[in-house]
């Protein structure tokens, strides 16, 4: 399972042997390329840095990785069932094909037998795997730095009109009315969970998200109207801080966000955002209860709601809410990230209660 993984420097370790032991248990994804492989794959080995462990390769594309070409790790699962074999080979052939159910039907195959055999053996459905497979084509091999930013915001959309045309309209391409006008800046900040777009002016964190966000672009617009100050790539104190903070939060010496945040809300979703800071590290709230909370306990939806309006994710741990029954619920960063949060800071509380 994802969370009884080896710590990474044994796994790196382990790369640097080529150890096929953990061949189909344990995946590196190389940040410096974007693909993943197999811990026995004979390649130039990453820097430990560079390096992230997984326990399956659905979380491996979900964090934007794609297959590694020489070692192939997808071919483990290729001899467990025929449709998965046919089906890999099928995506090889064609990898940006807008797959669907019907091209499923059409090789004579069930819909519903090819997605619970994809569920088993990779971790995700056919056709999910088949869009992440085209997201990640446009991660290519690339320096760190602006166009990182371009690159794998371009790769969150299937279509030519999707991130990139976006981004370099809110970024890139000032209006005329808001040149001068740049107050803030925007920087890339690497996580152990994947990349995040920090946003600040001289004083104050406006967002942080992670770069998959589908409403990223909309937030960015929302920022620049309200604040009339046009984004421009860089560096100012608040990223600067935030970026040490999470390095302490992902690693050891956490004792909580302090960041100055510029919050841009309603009353009520302001009260909501104050609750969820308030849900102690290690503890999870339902929506219900945060209802409760705010002493709104009709509005769940209008709490929902306020959860998804958040644009300073982790710091504003709306994370922390799940359903009634104790199921994770959405995300925007992706429910796979939910639940390493939540065991991530488990993790610390029980160990700062020792």
């Amino acid at each position: 399972m994802l969370f009884t993984l080896p710590d990474p420097k044994i796994l790196y370790q382990a790369l640097l042997d080529r150890d096929q032991s953990y061949d189909g248990h344990v995946f590196v994804g190389v940040t410096s390329t974007g693909i993943f492989c197999r811990l026995s794959c004979p390649a130039r080995k990453p820097k430990f840095e560079n390096s992230r462990f997984f326990d399956h390769p659905a979380t491996c594309m979900e964090a934007g990785f794609r297959p590694c070409q020489r070692c192939r790790p997808l071919d483990y699962f290729r001899g467990k069932e025929p449709v998965v074999a046919k089906l890999l080979d099928c995506l090889d052939a064609r990898p940006d094909h807008f797959w669907c159910e019907d091209d499923i039907i059409a090789m004579d195959l069930d819909p519903s037998t090819v997605r619970r055999a994809f569920k088993r053996h990779i971790g995700m459905t056919f056709l999910d795997m088949a869009r992440l497979r085209r997201k990640a084509r446009g991660l290519e091999s690339i320096a760190a730095g602006h166009s990182v930013i371009d690159a794998q915001l371009e790769a969150g959309y299937d279509s030519g009109s999707g991130f990139r045309e976006a981004i370099t309209q809110l970024i890139g391409d000032t209006p005329a009315q808001l040149k001068g006008r740049e107050l803030l800046k925007a920087d890339w900040l690497e996580t152990p969970i994947g990349s995040m777009l920090a946003v600040a002016d001289q004083h104050h964190l406006h967002l942080l998200e992670f770069f998959e966000r589908k409403g990223l672009p909309n937030e960015l617009k929302k920022l620049r109207q309200y604040t009339k100050s046009s984004i421009s790539f860089g560096r100012l104190p608040p990223i600067d801080q935030i970026e040490a903070e999470l390095k302490l939060y992902f690693t050891s010496g956490f004792t909580g966000f302090k960041t100055p945040l510029a919050l841009y809300a309603p009353a009520f979703t302001r009260s909501v955002w104050d609750a969820l800071q308030e849900i102690p590290l290690g503890q999870t709230c339902s929506y219900a209860e945060l209802a409760e909370r705010t002493g709104r306990p009709d509005a769940i939806r209008a709490v929902a709601n306020a959860n998804g309006a958040n644009q300073l994710s982790i710091i504003i741990p709306c994370h922390r809410t799940i359903g009634s029954d104790g199921a994770l619920t959405g995300y925007g960063g992706g429910l796979w990230r939910k639940r390493w949060l939540l065991e991530h800071e488990k993790r610390m509380a029980a160990q700062s209660a020792t």
